[in-house]
């Protein structure tokens, strides 16, 4: 079992940057492929990035690629998100995630996932 809480959300304005931050527990996280994923509202969830068990591997979708970056610390059982050169259209619900399946099959698959957090907010303002 792995618990995942997320923060760092908030308000920001167009053009701003936000660090999310998500925090496992359990022992066997190093095991865990990790993504990220966010819901803007009326729309479906969708996949935003992963990264690789070492974390030497990372998958982006193509309207965050070159604006966002993924990285992880085993040490710390953490993941990151640094989000730069934030718009509008970024504003969801970010969610992450963990799952066992390779991260090449993770990247796109929002029913990949064995567990998720709660979520945390983004609002990029114009």
């Amino acid at each position: 079992q792995v618990q995942l809480v997320e923060s760092g959300g908030g308000l920001v304005q167009a053009g701003g940057s936000l660090r999310l931050s998500c925090a496992a527990s359990g022992r066997t996280f190093s095991s865990y492929v990790m993504g990220w994923f966010r819901q803007a509202p009326g729309k479906e969830r969708e996949f935003v990035a992963a990264i690789s068990w070492s974390g030497g591997t990372t998958y982006y979708a193509d309207s965050v690629k070159g604006r966002f970056t993924m990285s992880r610390d085993n040490a710390k059982n953490t993941v990151y998100l640094q989000m730069n050169s934030l718009k509008p259209e970024d504003t969801a619900v970010y969610y992450c995630a963990a799952s066992s399946l390779p991260a090449d099959i993770v990247a796109g698959g929002v029913d990949r996932m064995d567990y998720w957090g709660k979520g945390t907010l983004v609002t990029v303002s114009s």
